[in-house]
């Protein structure tokens, strides 16, 4: 017969056992073991957002995912695929929200051109100022 004692022995015994089982299965951030593939993924991962912390590269970011996402790169680099495969694979994935710099179409039409709209209005008021103090 199995007391109270035994069952909590047992449930801590099998909690364990998934403990271990899943900080045996994280993922290691290793770099490849040529200098310039490396070099190359670097650089892919100042390309890419982590999609867990808001604004921080995947060369800036400690959190799983993006360790994950870092060694999936290395994975694709080393089976030869292009930037431009890899990027594709993780936009169609998680959309633009993962490139650093977005791209330019309709949708972020204003975010681009929001810099040049704001020193055309900064100098219209700048003359606009300096044209009624001229006046008088």
């Amino acid at each position: 017969m199995i007391t109270q004692y035994h069952r909590q022995v047992l449930v801590s015994a099998f909690v364990s056992l998934l403990f271990m089982g899943a900080a045996h299965a994280t993922v290691i951030d290793q770099p490849l073991p040529d200098a310039a593939q490396e070099t190359h993924a670097r650089n892919l991962f100042r390309e890419l957002k982590c999609v867990v912390c808001e604004g921080q590269s995947l060369a800036d970011s400690d959190a799983a995912l993006a360790v994950e996402m870092r060694a999936y790169i290395r994975g694709m680099l080393r089976d030869k695929k292009t930037d431009d495969e890899i990027l594709d694979y993780f936009r169609a994935r998680y959309g633009d929200r993962v490139l650093m710099t977005p791209p330019f179409d309709q949708n972020t039409a204003l975010l681009w051109a929001s810099p040049i709209l704001l020193l055309l209005i900064g100098v219209f008021f700048i003359r606009r100022t300096t044209a009624k103090k001229a006046i008088t």
